[in-house]
Order: structure tokens, then sequence, then C-alpha cells
């Protein structure tokens, strides 16, 4: 592990965003580099297909919605 030197504004973002998403801010920012990567390496896939498979990686498997009551 290391330290990465990143501006004040990103490291003020990074805070806004760890309050949204109760992660730590270290957490938050594996989390935008992890996606980052993945995007780059994968340029055809959505943000949300690339969290699918991460989570269906990781064993997630997800819920069925209940239905919409009219």
């Amino acid at each position: 592990m290391g330290i990465v030197n990143i501006d004040d504004e990103l490291h003020d973002q990074l805070r806004r965003a760890c309050t949204v998403t109760s992660r730590s801010i270290n957490a938050q920012a594996n989390f935008w580099i992890r996606i980052g990567m993945l995007c780059e390496t994968n340029p055809g896939l959505s943000f949300q297909e690339l969290v699918a498979r991460e989570l269906q990686a990781a064993g997630v498997r997800p819920q069925p919605m209940a239905a919409a009551r009219t």
C-alpha cells in the first residue's frame, strides 16, 4: 500500500461523496479507482453493467422487485 497525492478539490469531492455512499474516504477513492480502471478496460460496458458484473462475481444475487401497484 502506498500514498497517493490528489489535489484538494478532488479530496473535497471524495469527502462529500463518502457521506452519501456510507464509505470511508479511502473506500470511496478505492471504488472510484476500481470503476475507472474497469471503464477504461471495458469501454463497451455501461457503469451499471460493470457494477452488476462485479456484484455477480462477488456472489451477490439480486432480489426480485415487487410489482408496482396501480
